[in-house]
């Protein structure tokens, strides 16, 4: 009787199961026809267990018309086993062809069960207490013939994907081939008594967890909030058997030591009672859960809902302002009282805050002044910190992706605009050249004041080109004196007092051309503003410092305007003088820049405005060509 009892317990559960998971599967399926057709292999489990049920309760032609329907449980998995295969880059034309004419194949199923049905392809024996069994007749060879071969093709298209397919496909693959083979082990008990092995189906009792664990199979990487549930009925189920042990242990040593009332209860009664009270535990154990952290924990009421709004909010920050100022607004409104949140500093002032700070490790959090706060507040203190430094550290890395970022396509525009303005000053020579033939028999006067506007122009185009221009370099030792003496015989230096202080044998590895256009847009910068004084200076002074060379160009025009930061004043167009291009310096200093050197304006050296260049004596790239630094 207790066999025939737990025999009709599995298959309701089953039925049961399967309904609940079929109604699941079709909510979560959306446009997935894949699980629609898995929810129509859980719906017919369900049917065909509601067969077993039928003919346990004298409803024989009900339960026959259900039991022969058993064609139709592999047709919908081969289905699922197609589309579940046939997706993403590994999707085959042969297999979706095969599914389009699925169809048929429900067709072919269709008549087989009305085969069945019309030739009474089933009987019953009494096997379980007397009760009737199925048992399929000499007729039903057919239905089971085609059962099989239909479930062979489902699970030989899902062996075509798991050798196709790769990653999490693959891994729910492998785990339905594992659940084929413990549901082919519970499957076979089923088929005994048709072929007269009257043997009680021990396996049935088991079915339940076929269907569950194959659906868990198929969905765990799908549909992640499965696994949560997963895992609360994997630990429910462990205690279970855990309860079952210790009550088996305690029957059998109940009598030896002198507990004589619990030896005379039945073993099925007490696992039955131990069931109840851990299914009772285990419905009011998040109550007690609760009350307890409430007890422990005055005025702490966290829960996922709750941190995960605060992983939210703080993720919506993109600054680290806007970090801190968010932080402080969730603490101040979940712990009803103003909270400080200092990043990075090691001051500790007055009053309950929150140090988030840096080390070799990582980011950490720690409360301060906490000491007269609750418990529950103090543990709230330490879960949110916990929360905001992994906050802290994923703004830093985006923060460090945006910089870097920033620079790519900063350096990308400059790139651009270089090119741009290449193609520009080669162009615009072609007409300036026309212009200056144009005006070959203009009047003297105006001839000439066209020169020089020509000539200012072919200044600003040459000066770009070099800008926008690759800069390679070509190193050599190069004596300064005499360079010096060449740079100023170019230049009109009348009316100006020149004067040079420094050695005759200076001498330095750079770019002999390059070093003497840096001196000469520097002199003849000064020269430009020097000129139109009466006691117009320039001296030019050079000595060596350890390894480097330091050469200073004095002059005593006019002070620079000091609204002009030091590293603006090397910009193109900045510092923009009279009748010159405005790229001068900054040619001045990208040039440096490629001799590894450094260039400076200084009032401190008792002349009004000092240009400083500081050089290496040794480059680094004698030895032959730099690569473009352009």
């Amino acid at each position: 009787m207790v066999l025939s009892i737990a025999f009709e317990l599995s298959i309701w559960v089953t039925s049961v199961c399967g309904v609940l998971v079929a109604a699941w599967l079709l909510w979560r399926a959306r446009q997935q026809a894949d699980l629609r057709a898995l929810a129509g292999f859980a719906a017919m489990m369900a049917l065909w267990c509601f067969g077993h049920l039928a003919l346990f309760h004298n409803q024989q032609s009900l339960g026959m018309v259900l039991l022969l329907a058993n064609p139709l449980m592999p047709t919908f998995f081969l289905h699922f086993a197609l589309l579940f295969v046939n997706q993403g880059p590994a999707k085959r034309p042969w297999l979706t062809s095969i599914a389009s004419h699925i169809p048929w194949v429900y067709v072919t199923s269709g008549a087989i069960v009305m085969y069945s049905v019309w030739v009474s392809a089933g009987d019953t024996v009494p096997l379980i207490d007397g009760r009737p069994f199925f048992v399929f007749n000499e007729l039903g060879a057919v239905n089971l013939a085609y059962t099989v071969l239909i479930g062979m093709l489902g699970h030989g298209v899902l062996i075509l994907g798991w050798q196709q397919h790769s990653g999490n496909k693959k891994r729910s693959i492998l785990a339905m081939f594992g659940v084929a083979a413990w549901g082919l082990l519970l499957a076979t008990s089923f088929v005994f008594p048709s072929f007269g092995i009257n043997v009680f189906p021990y396996p049935m009792l088991l079915l339940p967890s076929y269907l569950l664990l194959l659906v868990y199979g198929v969905v765990r990487y799908q549909i992640l909030d499965v696994n949560r549930f997963a895992n609360r009925a994997l630990l429910a189920l462990v205690m279970m058997l855990i309860v079952l042990c210790v009550i088996a242990v305690l029957g059998a040593v109940s009598g030896p030591i002198g507990l004589q009332a619990l030896t005379s209860v039945p073993i099925w009664q007490l696992w039955l009672y131990s069931l109840i009270v851990l299914l009772i535990a285990a419905a009011v154990y998040p109550w007690v859960r609760r009350f307890s952290e409430r007890l422990v924990f005055p005025g702490a009421v966290l829960n996922e809902q709750i941190l995960e709004n605060w992983n939210r909010e703080l993720n919506q920050a993109a600054s680290w302002y806007a970090l801190k100022t968010q932080g402080e607004q969730l603490l101040a409104q979940h712990l009803r009282q103003p909270v400080t949140i200092r990043l990075n500093q090691k001051d500790c002032p007055d009053g309950l805050h929150v140090s988030v700070e840096k080390d070799a490790n990582g980011w950490f959090a720690q409360p301060f002044n906490s000491k007269d706060i609750s418990p529950g507040m103090r543990l709230t203190l330490d879960v949110f910190g916990s929360l905001f430094a992994t906050q802290c550290a994923a703004l830093e890395r985006s923060l460090a992706l945006a910089e870097a970022e920033r620079k790519r396509l900063d350096e990308q525009h400059l790139v651009e605009l270089g090119s741009l303005s290449a193609a520009m000053a080669h162009e615009l020579r072609n007409p300036l050249n026309i212009i200056s033939m144009a005006s070959y028999n203009a009047p003297a006067d105006t001839r000439r004041h066209i020169q020089e506007q020509l000539s200012r122009a072919d200044r600003l185009v040459s000066d770009m080109l070099v800008y926008s221009g690759k800069l390679t370099l070509h190193y050599q030792p190069v004596a300064l004196k005499p360079l010096l003496g060449t740079v100023l015989s170019s230049l009109n230096t009348d009316q100006v007092l020149m004067t040079l202080q420094l050695e005759d044998g200076l001498e330095l590895n750079a770019d002999p051309h390059r070093l003497q256009q840096v001196f000469i847009n520097l002199i003849d910068n000064a020269l430009a503003y020097v000129r139109n004084q009466s006691d117009g200076s320039i001296c030019i002074e050079a000595h060596q410092e350890d390894a480097e060379l330091v050469c200073r160009i004095h002059n005593n025009g006019p002070v620079l305007d000091p609204s002009i930061e030091q590293d603006q004043l090397f910009r193109p167009f900045v510092s923009k003088r009279q009748g010159g291009s405005g790229l001068g310096l900054a040619i001045v200093r990208r040039i440096m820049d490629a001799h590894h050197g450094q260039i400076s304006h200084r009032n401190d050296l008792g002349w009004p405005v000092t240009f400083e260049c500081r050089l290496p004596l040794t480059s680094q790239a004698f030895s032959g060509e730099t690569p473009d630094v352009g």
